[in-house]
């Protein structure tokens, strides 16, 4: 990528490709930020450095990173904060033979923002990526199916959050994006913030779940009693579109393709512009999405690269993360006895998660 771009060097401050390059390691203190508490420099001929302030470095080459690694390039807090474009200038300083200066962040002391370029070296996953997604996946999926098991009618919004977020915790993920709806919610917005509303009837928890950098997203609905006929047509409408998008994710698919799929799929249901009132999902890995489906997108899938698709239908919605091999997508996210919506295409069958009545 470098040498592509004409640069002598790339400087990562951004939390989620620390979280890449350390292989799951993190830079970050301050979540409001995107950017970390310290920065790597990969240079030209390979030379990989960590710049950080005294406060940060012991911990970082403690915890995250080691000098073998990473050459540690630590400075006083005071000289960080004596100017905006310090890291940048100390990156340009350690660039060998000088050269251009790359970097994740908004462009600053003359390097320029080339996160798209990085972000392309983050889709295909290595081996050691794919295991722990599958491990994630595996365990944020039983985390939300014990909690969804345990919900009942009367609580709120607000608390169901609190408590998904605490069962992922206890098995050190945390949640960035936690989704819930309770009830007419369900049917009136697409990202319902939680609030004190109490639900009584019907209830869905959504979660972007990180751990190690990667994160998976999964969506679960629940019913309290027999699930009502237009839910259960609706969701498995849904379940067919689902089914649709991962027969089509496959390495080589292009991103307007995969939106065509999901479009026709949604007017054969009978629920023609639905993709017009939520994105399908995408690309995923060390951000919630690195890229989604549109018409426009000339983004292409590559093997073993990671994705979460969300097709939704007023009231309802499927969601799932998975991996596209060169042999078809594995499914990361499936819940142990959890029902099971399957659709067979050209032979294969794939599965999308129903509503559990409780």
């Amino acid at each position: 990528m470098l040498a592509a771009e004409g640069l002598g060097g790339v400087l990562l401050g951004a939390q989620h490709n620390f979280a890449w390059l350390s292989a799951g390691g993190t830079n970050g203190v301050d979540a409001s930020r995107e950017a970390g508490a310290c920065a790597l420099l990969v240079r030209g001929d390979g030379k990989r450095f960590v710049l950080a302030s005294r406060i940060e470095m012991p911990r970082l080459l403690a915890e995250e990173v080691t000098a073998e690694e990473f050459e540690p390039v630590e400075f006083a807090w005071e000289e960080e904060k004596s100017s905006p474009n310090f890291l940048a200038d100390r990156a340009h300083a350690l660039l060998n033979e000088g050269g251009t200066l790359g970097s994740d962040l908004a462009p600053t002391g003359g390097a320029y923002a080339v996160e798209d370029a990085v972000a392309c070296c983050r889709y295909q996953l290595t081996e050691s990526e794919v295991e722990r997604y599958r491990l994630l996946g595996r365990d944020a999926g039983e985390a939300i199916g014990d909690l969804a098991r345990s919900l009942e009618p009367g609580q709120t919004e607000s608390e169901v959050a609190r408590r998904a977020d605490d069962s992922l915790a206890a098995r050190g993920i945390r949640s960035v994006v936690t989704l819930v709806a309770a009830d007419e919610r369900l049917k009136k917005f697409r990202h319902p913030v939680p609030t004190g509303r109490r639900w009584e009837r019907v209830l869905m928890v959504v979660v972007c779940a990180r751990r190690a950098g990667l994160i998976t997203s999964l969506t679960r609905i629940v019913c309290a009693g027999g699930v009502p006929e237009e839910l259960r047509r609706r969701t498995m409408s849904a379940a067919r579109v689902n089914a649709r998008l991962l027969a089509a994710t496959r390495p080589g698919a292009v991103g307007s393709e995969l939106y065509d799929a999901a479009a026709r799929a949604y007017a054969e249901e009978g629920f023609k512009g639905e993709e017009g009132l939520h994105h399908q999902g995408g690309a995923a890995g060390y951000r919630t999405r690195d890229w989604l489906a549109h018409p426009a997108s000339t983004d292409t899938v590559q093997v073993n690269q990671a994705f979460a698709w969300n097709p939704s239908i007023t009231g309802t919605k499927v969601e799932e993360t998975c991996i596209a091999t060169a042999s078809g997508v594995e499914v990361l996210t499936t819940i142990p006895d959890w029902p099971q919506i399957p659709v067979s295409i050209e032979g294969r069958e794939y599965l999308s998660p129903d509503v559990l009545p409780l």
